[in-house]
């Protein structure tokens, strides 16, 4: 079984983020989205919002599976068995960065491969920090997320 892990704090979720996904799912059996927990950072909304909000956007697809995880991302690989990871890509800033990040977990765990996947050109401005900024300033969101997401917020 092919199993992948889509990692990230999805603070909140973006239509960017559900693009990479779905775009995922023909190419792996399973896709776990793996929502990161770092105790050293406050979050905008509670890790147990962001799993909410997750499930319901994803309600209807079999081959998606949400769960929280903490501590190293590679370490929760090998315990779900995920040997392929996706990361989503906007911009050579991203691509720098998680080249770095995947010849780092390469070498911690050489058994698993990074999967990077291109934003479409009209999500590569979305990102959740910009999200967060926006809701702070009480803008409207309803562009950048998707539809399942809006009533959580």
């Amino acid at each position: 079984m092919k199993i992948a892990l889509f990692p990230g704090s999805f603070d909140p979720i973006t239509i960017a983020h559900v693009d990479i996904l779905k775009r995922s799912l023909p190419l792996f059996d399973k896709v776990v989205v793996g929502i990161g927990l770092n105790s050293s950072k406050q979050g905008f909304l509670s890790a147990e919002k962001r799993e909410e909000i997750v499930r319901k956007v994803f309600i209807h697809e079999p081959k998606v599976e949400v769960q929280l995880y903490e501590g190293l991302t590679v370490d929760f690989c090998r315990k779900i068995n995920a040997q392929y990871m996706v990361r989503g890509i906007r911009s050579v800033g991203d691509f720098e960065y998680e080249r770095a990040i995947a010849q780092i977990n390469q070498t911690m765990m050489p058994e698993m491969e990074t999967i990077f996947i291109l934003s479409k050109p009209e999500y590569s401005a979305i990102s959740s920090t910009i999200v967060r900024d926006i809701l702070r300033n009480n803008g409207d969101v309803s562009p950048f997320l998707p539809q399942d997401a809006i009533a959580f917020l």
